[in-house]
Formats: structure tokens, sequence, C-alpha cells
């Protein structure tokens, strides 16, 4: 089975970050593409729609009318269950229905691949690649998890883009175990820590995507539990300068909202924050390098790095208030983006929404540990109850138990069930230099709720 067997192909569940880019890549080459979304209602303005509908994508109501019987592929999201209209259509017309991982592999055998995997920064360490490809004249294309601010400017959703090049950047995503379906030229694992499975489990699932990598394998040394699947490669890379690698940092240094450090005498800036992201460029570096890309060119292409969308993402600045908006939703994440905001203000206040009540409950005690560590004595996190997208679960957990535990910590920690309450509870700690920033994910309505605050914000007095 190849990608170009298929001609007419419908997405259910288009409106998803993954979906879409899959969708805008497809519409980008020969096939006719179309697709459905819960969220698309009539009469109701929906910003993807429209500029899928820009890309000559058709998109329709989740009611089973967009296919018909040229449809002869169906893709479904994960997240759509067998009770949806144009499931129950498509197996009635016996069209095959394949998930998105799937698809995503055939469409990476069918160009030389960089598959980037690791339960934290794929999105970000593949639009850094996408930059430097793309300065090194190589015309890359990308399948991302989140869209380029670059990208986004041109009016499109930002997280794919046709290249004419030979190479195709792409998430290999682990939560699912779908990363075991890749086999890509290139493969690169970025960290392993506890996320939606076990260690054990993930540690199996990256080990399989180790041997599904035809050609270079590259792994950041600096995570304790990835650098134990290093094949030994030139391209290996480490945050840690002590570490015995090709690609490592010297002279990391945050200054407010950028970073800087040098590789192998090569000086680097780029305007984006924490020493997680310098561990992310370093992954970029060495993935363009083992292309041919020297240091000189990455140096030159991150200087100009624009970022993505919702991962660090300045908002806007209020007096001695930042707002910066982020898709942190996994412990690890969460303590990154705390401590990536240190360096900019004396004091944090953070907010975060967990996602699913399954996922929350299983990493509990990871929250509250990650989270109580990275917080300073003058640091807040305040959090709102947890997002529940629909399905069968039990909801015998509450975002307000992990405040509790970090409360017991000695923590700053406070909870506000409705999010809409949020602005007007925490406004009397907005004083002095703040970074305030929001995290969570998978949420639709988050990127609304980072506009409201913003509007609040601005709305206070100047002292």
């Amino acid at each position: 089975m190849h990608i170009q067997d298929f001609k007419n192909i419908f997405f259910i569940g288009i409106a998803g970050t993954g979906m879409s880019a899959i969708a805008q890549y497809l519409a980008g080459t020969s096939v006719k593409v179309s697709g459905s979304d819960r969220y698309f209602r009539p009469d109701v303005i929906n910003d993807t729609r429209i500029k899928l509908e820009l890309a000559g994508i058709q998109c329709y109501l989740q009611d089973g009318s967009g296919i018909t019987g040229a449809t002869d592929l169906v893709v479904a999201s994960t997240a759509v269950e067998d009770t949806v209209p144009e499931i129950i259509k498509a197996r009635s017309l016996q069209i095959p229905i394949m998930k998105r991982s799937e698809v995503l592999a055939l469409i990476a055998e069918s160009k030389k691949t960089i598959a980037i995997g690791g339960t934290s920064g794929k999105s970000t360490t593949s639009a850094m690649l996408f930059d430097i490809l793309t300065t090194a004249g190589l015309s890359p294309s990308i399948i991302s998890g989140a869209g380029l601010i670059s990208i986004i400017k041109t009016g499109r959703i930002g997280n794919a883009m046709n290249g004419k090049g030979e190479w195709l950047i792409i998430e290999a995503d682990e939560s699912d175990g779908s990363i075991i379906q890749y086999k890509p030229e290139i493969g690169i694992v970025l960290n392993i820590d506890k996320d939606h499975q076990e260690i054990n489990e993930l540690i199996s699932i990256f080990s399989t995507f180790s041997h599904n990598t035809k050609e270079n394998f590259i792994v950041n040394h600096a995570n304790i539990i990835s650098r134990h699947l290093s094949r030994g490669s030139m391209y290996d890379f480490s945050g840690n300068p002590e570490d015995n690698c090709s690609y490592v940092p010297e002279d990391f240094q945050q200054n407010g909202m950028s970073i800087q450090f040098s590789v192998q005498h090569v000086p680097f800036f780029i305007k984006t924050v924490g020493r997680h992201n310098m561990e992310n460029a370093l992954a970029a570096i060495a993935a363009a390098a083992a292309v041919g890309v020297s240091l000189e060119t990455s140096a030159e292409a991150l200087k100009n790095y624009e970022g993505i969308y919702r991962r660090h993402q300045v908002i806007g600045q209020h007096s001695n208030i930042v707002l910066i908006d982020d898709y942190a939703h996994n412990p690890v994440k969460c303590a990154a983006s705390i401590k990536a905001c240190q360096p900019i203000s004396p004091k944090v206040i953070a907010w975060f929404q967990p996602h699913g009540y399954t996922p929350t409950r299983f990493l509990k005690d990871d929250f509250i540990k990650e989270i109580s560590e990275a917080l300073r004595d003058e640091d807040e996190i305040w959090m709102s109850e947890i997002f529940y997208a629909g399905g069968t679960t039990q909801k015998n957990i509450s975002a307000n138990d992990l405040i509790q535990g970090i409360k017991a910590n000695g923590k700053k920690a406070f909870f506000v069930e409705d999010r809409k309450d949020f602005f007007n509870t925490v406004k009397v700690h907005l004083t002095g230099h703040i970074v305030l920033l929001l995290m969570g994910a998978r949420d639709p309505g988050l990127e609304g709720f980072a506009s409201e605050v913003w509007n609040n914000l601005q709305q206070l007095p100047v002292p």
C-alpha cells in the first residue's frame, strides 16, 4: 500500500492539529482532500475551517454528508468513536478506514524522512530543523504538531508545508505507540519521561523506533533514560557539556526572552527561553549536520527563529506583567516551562488546566513533585478543573488534589474551579514585576482563554 494509491481522502476530526497537518500536506499533492469536525457548526465562523478551505479542502458538518461513493479512504482521529455518522457511512460503503498515524507512516515512506521523537519538545525541534533546512536551500516539507509562526503569518494554520526538496520532517508520537510505525532515514529521541505510559513501556517503544531507523539515530545524552538507547552516533547531542557527545553547548545564558550558547566555537542566539529549548536546538543542529548542513548555516537560521504557536508564546506585556501562553501539559513540561520563565522576572504566577481524568490520575504524584520542585518561594501555581473532552471515564480526581499536594510541600498553590473566575481572583496578586504563565493542552478553548486574560490584563491601571 502506498499513499499514491488514494486520490480522494476524507478526514474525520479534521480540525485537530495532527489531522489538519496531514490533510494540508496531502492537499498540496495530487490528492483531493475533504473532512468534517464536531467543532464545525452551521452559521458559526471557524478559523480553522476557513484556512482549510483556503488550502483547497472542502469541509463539512460531522453528519456523514461529506462521504460519497468517490471517497476511497477515510482517516479517523483517535478521538472519533464508532457511533460517528461518517464511520457508519464509510463502513456501509465498504470504504477503508485508517488512523492518522497509519496515513502519516505511508507519507513518510514516500519521502526521505526525519522523525523526531520524545515525550517533550517535538514540535519545537521540528520547527527549528525546518528553518535550518529552509535556510540551507533544501526546501523541506513538514508535518508538525503545532503551527510555526513563520507559516501562520502567511495566512495558513502553520502546521504543514510542502517543499520541493527530498526531506520531510515529522513528529513521531509515542503517546499512542504509533512511533513504531515509522522507518525514517534519521530518527531523533529528545527525552523519555513518564507521560502517557510507564517508563518501561516507553523504553520499549523508543527502542523499536531505534531499530526501525534506517541511517542515523540521534539521541539526547542529557536525558538519563534516552541516553541508553544511543548507538554511539557521531551526531548525538547533550545539554551537559561534560557528556561525551559531538554536539554540546558552551557558555549557555538566558537574557530575558532569548538564549545564547556556542557549539564547537560557533555562537548561537535564539529568541526563545529555557535550557530545554537549548537542547531542542542542539537536536535540530545535529540532525541538520547529518544532512550536511554546516553549524554556521544552522546558527544563521536560528537567529531568525520565530517560534511556534502556544510554545512559550508571548501574548504581550502590560506595565510590569508579561503574559506567556504555553502548551505544557505533563509534569516535566510544566516544570520546565515554569523554570524557563524565572530568569525573566523575580516572580512567576503560573496557571494550569490538566486535561483528561485518566492521565491526571496517572500522573498525580509526578505533577505534585515536579511543580513543587520548580517553584521558587515567591512563585505561585494556580489550577482550574480538569478539561473533559467527553467519553467514558471515572471523574474521581480533581485538579484541587494536585493543588493540595503542592501546598503541602510548602508552596503557594491555589485552586479556582472555573477558569472564568481566574483573572478576577488572581488580579490582587499581580503586583510588581511578574510573568503570568498559562499552561494547558488539548482544549480548543485555551486560545480564547489567553485572549480573555490579555484583554482583562490591559484594563488594569498602570502603577
